[in-house]
């Protein structure tokens, strides 16, 4: 296995900088996932590593060793596609073989190693059927056990299950992070979508427009976003534009757009008069039905929509100030009815202050 280390890694196409002076440490056996929204440059970074695509300045190190200029053959590196690439006119042991054969691994040696890893994969015995006969969550294993075939350093996977239905993408994320643990090997996912990133990754690198924006864990990245960005992309957010009225060690004073004052954690960049945004969690309101006036810190609204899913309750809430508010509550709490108007309330650490004024709403 291997740890990678991006150094200043650029990429431009033409005057375009798809991947701007990137810096990034991977630890060896770390299960590490580029996030971010189509077009930020994950998929760039991860085919620069791959050596499909070459950096425009910086390095790239595998294990410790210079790559930069090496080509992709000789990386060893396994490489798993939203697209399976299987070939199907060979049947399932044949598409894993591949590799293998490619190598001039005696046959003995070959048909061990596909047994292993038929094994790994939850798919003994299916070596002798084609890709046409298998699910999509099955090809996508048969795509798994081929990259991790001939035992590379390095396994990258670019929106592996990106063509699966939502079901079948949840399975095939305990069965990547299941496969993953038990070899033990250095893995980069690319993914735009921020719930498949929480559920798989050591740690996140989220990307905005060519840029690292914040790396850290799943953990971090939800209750302590670095921007505004961040904690919009990374799960359900609100956010409330106002302005600081004024700062008392971590707290800050906001009056809000509609005239009222609450209270938020207060950040390095806050001061008295500077416009900010409120970055609310939906789980973190606590919503009473309204008193006859709003109390101190609260915000008042009507429910405009009541959706049960189970375990939670999601009510979307249209403020005096005509935001439109997502309020996440348990599903075995009190049922709030839609016409009905409600108080929200929320302890400062919850709430952190963002510079900029926009119009709030959900994110």
């Amino acid at each position: 296995m291997a740890s990678v280390t991006l150094e200043g890694v650029s990429k431009v196409y033409g005057r375009h900088p798809a991947v701007n002076e990137v810096n990034l440490a991977i630890e060896d056996g770390e299960f590490l996932v580029l996030l971010g929204p189509s077009g930020c440059g994950k998929t760039t970074t991860l085919r620069m590593i791959a050596g499909l695509v070459e950096p425009t300045q910086g390095v790239i190190r595998i294990g410790g060793a210079d790559v930069t200029a090496l080509p992709a053959r000789k990386r060893n590196i396994g490489m798993v596609f939203q697209d399976y690439a299987l070939f199907p006119h060979m049947t399932i042991g044949e598409n894993i073989a591949f590799g293998l054969r490619e190598r001039h691994l005696d046959e003995v040696a070959i048909k061990r190693r596909v047994s292993e890893l038929l094994a790994l994969t939850r798919l003994p015995g299916f070596e002798r059927r084609y890709p046409d006969q298998l699910s999509g969550g099955q090809q996508q294993r048969v795509a798994l056990a081929r990259a991790l075939a001939y035992s590379p350093t390095l396994l990258l996977m670019d929106e592996p299950l990106g063509a699966l239905d939502l079901k079948l993408r949840e399975a095939m994320q305990v069965e990547l992070r299941r496969v993953q643990r038990a070899l033990g090997i250095t893995t980069i996912f690319v993914t735009h979508d921020q719930e498949e990133a929480m559920s798989l990754a050591d740690r996140i690198v989220v990307m905005s427009e060519g840029r690292v924006e914040q790396t850290g864990t799943p953990e971090d990245l939800y209750r302590r976003p670095a921007s505004a960005f961040v904690a919009n992309f990374v799960g359900k957010v609100n956010f409330l534009a106002g302005t600081v009225r004024s700062v008392t060690g971590a707290v800050c004073t906001v009056a809000l757009a509609d005239g009222t004052v609450v209270e938020a954690s207060a950040r390095a960049d806050c001061s008295a008069g500077a416009a900010v945004r409120l970055a609310l969690r939906p789980e973190h309101f606590r919503v009473v039905p309204e008193p006859s006036g709003a109390a101190k810190g609260q915000i008042c609204g009507t429910i405009e929509q009541r959706r049960f899913l189970g375990n939670v309750v999601h009510y979307y809430v249209r403020t005096k100030g005509d935001l439109p508010l997502l309020v996440e509550q348990a599903g075995a709490g009190p049922v709030l009815e839609v016409g009905e108007r409600v108080a929200l309330s929320w302890l400062s650490e919850h709430a952190l202050a963002f510079a900029g004024g926009e119009r709030g709403g959900t994110g």
